[in-house]
């Protein structure tokens, strides 16, 4: 995979994600499996720890939504924002632990009204082998929905991170290299849909696996780090002000 964010944000260069009233945090959605869960690296919170701290230090105003929460206490001395949607085990639509497409989703979005969406999800049909060929499809309806429930919201995707189990990585490369054309067309038809290139964040490390990784399918908390500090380079410049 190539690095750097793809697709547009829709809608032109005056679209605002983001509540622009003074003092009003722009929330945040953190969506999918373990990965948005933050396991398997205490004290759990995964990437959210970072992102969190990026927008702290650089004065912008987020906070997380979602009916799960975990995660520190506090970040960068502020009160973290410990809500989340990561369904440990969980897939794209069906199989496994089940998906997060329909009534996972569909919840989230109506009960939390995210500004921001960050999709991550994918690596348990990937890793399990659970109808890998027509998995980008499944994303690409599950994309469709969130752009159905909130058509005002940004919607990042990010690719999958590398898989260790034997053929995993190549499955992970395949799947990942559906996602820019599923963002692109989306994108393209006016929808606030972007790409997020987690996979080639963290294969710029060629120790990845020593170095990033937790286990075969979890980052630790270098690897966390690094998926906080991608997905704000996309998200930044959306985010208002901080308090």
């Amino acid at each position: 995979m190539g690095g750097g964010s793809g697709g547009a944000a829709g809608g032109g260069s005056d679209y605002l994600p983001c509540p622009t009233t003074a003092g009003t945090a722009c929330a945040v959605l953190p969506l999918g499996d373990s990965i948005t869960e933050g396991c398997c690296t205490a004290p759990e919170g995964g990437y959210r720890i970072e992102l969190f701290r990026q927008a702290v230090t650089n004065g912008k105003n987020l906070t997380f939504v979602g009916s799960l929460l975990n995660g520190p206490t506090t970040v960068a001395n502020r009160t973290f924002p410990m809500r989340h949607e990561g369904h440990g085990g969980y897939t794209i639509s069906g199989g496994g632990n089940g998906g997060i497409a329909g009534t996972i989703t569909d919840t989230a979005i109506s009960t939390y009204h995210p500004n921001i969406v960050l999709l991550t999800i994918g690596t348990n049909d990937i890793n399990d082998n659970i109808d890998v060929t027509n998995a980008p499809s499944r994303l690409g309806k599950l994309i469709d929905e969130i752009t159905t429930d909130a058509p005002a919201a940004l919607v990042v995707v990010s690719t999958i991170i590398p898989i260790s189990a034997p053929g995993g990585d190549q499955r992970a490369q395949a799947y990942n290299a559906a996602i820019p054309g599923l963002v692109n067309a989306r994108a393209s038809a006016g929808k606030h849909v972007v790409l997020v290139d987690n996979y080639a964040a963290f294969t710029k490390d060629p120790n990845y696996q020593t170095t990033l990784k937790a286990d075969g399918l979890h980052p630790n908390t270098a690897g966390y780090v690094i998926l906080g500090q991608s997905f704000y380079g996309v998200i930044s410049a959306s985010l208002p002000a901080g308090p």
